[in-house]
């Protein structure tokens, strides 16, 4: 896959007039917060080290950054995460593509991660995420973290369940055995 690095691109006017019609006027999908609140995030020089100046064009590592960011946003599988660009009008919105454009494979995004963590640049979408969100005064240095118990409570149950079911099978095995 070759780079050659573009700008992040505008939303298309089409795009942008069918996903706010789409979004009516409530608090408007994450992707479109994402996009109007913080613009295009990852550029695709960021990325330069991680891919070639020659063979074919592939999709632009920005784009995948942002997919990526959203991806993990929303807990997706790879080719659910596909399937949004695909399909949902508030990611095309937020990655200014065309009504028509189809996306990519879902194979893209692993091929995107490996190569990325092959260069060292793992770290490199966070920085950028964070030094947008400082900027926008949407998080703060310092301070405390806070987590509430009954996800953690509810975390510690499922593994304990997890843990009885693997012993009464590994018991089942051991009674079966010969």
């Amino acid at each position: 896959m070759s780079l050659r690095p573009e700008e992040w691109p505008e939303v298309p006017e089409l795009t942008a007039r069918v996903a706010r019609v789409a979004a009516g006027r409530g608090v408007p999908p994450l992707a479109m917060w994402v996009r109007d609140g913080l613009g295009g995030l990852f550029a695709d020089a960021e990325f330069a080290a991680a891919f070639g100046r020659r063979g074919r064009r592939g999709w632009s590592p920005g784009r995948l950054a942002m997919v990526t960011v959203l991806q993990m946003a929303e807990n997706l599988t790879d080719r659910a995460a596909a399937q949004r660009v695909r399909f949902d009008l508030s990611w095309k919105y937020c990655l200014g593509l065309e009504l028509e454009d189809v996306g990519f494979d879902a194979s893209v995004l692993s091929e995107f991660r490996t190569r990325v963590v092959a260069h060292g640049l793992e770290e490199r979408v966070l920085d950028l995420l964070l030094v947008a969100l400082k900027e926008k005064g949407l998080v703060k240095a310092g301070g405390k973290q806070r987590t509430d118990s009954t996800h953690v409570l509810a975390a510690v149950r499922e593994l304990n369940r997890l843990e009885l079911a693997n012993e009464v099978l590994r018991r089942n095995e051991l009674s079966v055995a010969p």
